[in-house]
């Protein structure tokens, strides 16, 4: 296994269950990348919304990846200790930072139809209007901290390995020098192995070189956010009323939910990657003044005032996948490689949406790996995305 992050904690966990000996390896910590980086919003469905969803794969494997991830939501409750995961719902709202008149009413148009593919397919969702705007509540989503939630996923993977007596070895700070069938080599030695599953998403097209190149079928782009210092009186109730649970707006590109930790309550806010578009289809990791300024006035929307740069205690980016144009916002999931000593198998590509997605598609890769099922075709194969990489929000 490569890479510990929630795609690949959920396929340690698949691979455990089933008695299999586990060696796993991240270049970084546990949830070091985009998996202990992002907003912590843990959304039913995909990238596409899922009336356009509906629209470009067909109803039933947009139907199957809803309610998949709904699934996998349930499942992290039922392993968690109370309170890691909460679920609150979500809004999509539409507007936000810079939007006139018009692009509100043309998101408006578009949350309609949303919603009324959600209802059709009986998945829950309500329009509402309020102190925070007007859009859509989804009340089967959830929040948390992603930190939190993958350590806890881990804890329960060893402690189930454990109890079975399952060989479980993973390895974190181990870099990947190479990917073969039936050998994976790092800078600290070699582990051999029958099948290989690359669990990435951000830096996929690095580990795994012919899924890149001049005709990418997944490429690297940086997500940005900050969080305030605690806040308390006056901004405290204003921000919990306009951010009552996890918030996405302007086409999904702008995200923001509240940490209430021992601290205090803190504003987690992100999004902006259309500031400054091709500078974001990038490897690094560092914050940028042009995203950055887009992020702090989506805070201060949010808060109703200036915030001042004392009052941010963390900036920060992290790398996650995009698939090509083609694949229309469906995640990889496949062989890459099969040969005689073995199967490679990779997901990835989440086009920014990968919570609840990757682990779903972490399943996916074992079963074909271990059973031969084919991925469903709500995902696409690595061996046949191609074109120049485009975007669904974040």
């Amino acid at each position: 296994m490569v890479g510990l992050g929630g795609s690949g904690l959920a396929a340690v966990e698949e691979l455990v269950e089933r008695g299999l000996s586990v060696v796993g390896v991240d270049a970084g910590r546990v949830a070091a990348g985009a998996a202990g980086r992002n907003g912590g919003l843990l959304l039913g469905g995909t990238a596409p919304s899922f009336h356009d969803a509906v629209r470009d794969w067909g109803s039933e494997p947009a139907a199957w990846l809803y309610h998949q991830t709904l699934a996998e939501l349930d499942h992290l409750l039922d392993v968690l200790p109370d309170g890691v995961v909460r679920r609150a719902g979500s809004l999509r709202l539409a507007g936000g930072v810079h939007v006139d008149d018009g692009e509100r009413a043309r998101e408006l148009a578009d949350c309609a139809a949303q919603a009324a593919a959600l209802r059709e397919h009986r998945i829950a969702v309500e329009e509402v209007s309020g102190p925070y705007g007007q859009g859509l509540f989804l009340p089967d989503d959830a929040q948390a901290n992603p930190v939190v939630r993958h350590l806890g996923v881990l804890a329960h993977v060893q402690r189930a390995a454990g109890e079975q007596g399952t060989p479980l070895q993973l390895h974190e700070r181990t870099h990947v020098r190479l990917v073969v069938p039936g050998r994976v080599e790092t800078d600290d030695g070699a582990v051999s192995a029958g099948v290989v599953l690359v669990a990435v998403d951000g830096r996929l097209d690095v580990v795994l070189p012919q899924l890149g190149g001049d005709v990418p079928r997944v490429r690297t782009a940086r997500l940005q956010m900050l969080a305030t210092t605690p806040l308390d009186g006056d901004d405290a109730a204003r921000v919990r009323e306009r951010v009552p649970c996890g918030v996405y707006e302007r086409w999904g590109y702008d995200y923001a939910q509240l940490d209430d930790g021992p601290a205090g309550l803190r504003l987690l806010v992100g999004g902006g990657r259309d500031a400054d578009r091709e500078a974001e289809w990038t490897t690094s990791t560092e914050p940028t003044p042009a995203v950055q300024a887009h992020v702090e006035r989506v805070a201060e929307r949010l808060l109703g005032r200036r915030l001042h740069e004392r009052e941010v205690a963390h900036r920060w980016g992290a790398s996650v996948g995009y698939t090509a144009p083609e694949a229309q916002g469906r995640a990889l999931c496949g062989l890459v490689d099969d040969g005689a000593a073995g199967q490679v198998a990779a997901v990835g590509g989440y086009c920014g949406t990968g919570n609840l997605v990757g682990a779903v598609a972490g399943r996916a890769a074992v079963r074909l790996l271990l059973d031969g099922d084919e991925p469903p075709p709500c995902f696409t194969s690595p061996a046949s995305t191609s074109g120049a990489v485009g975007e669904h929000g974040q």
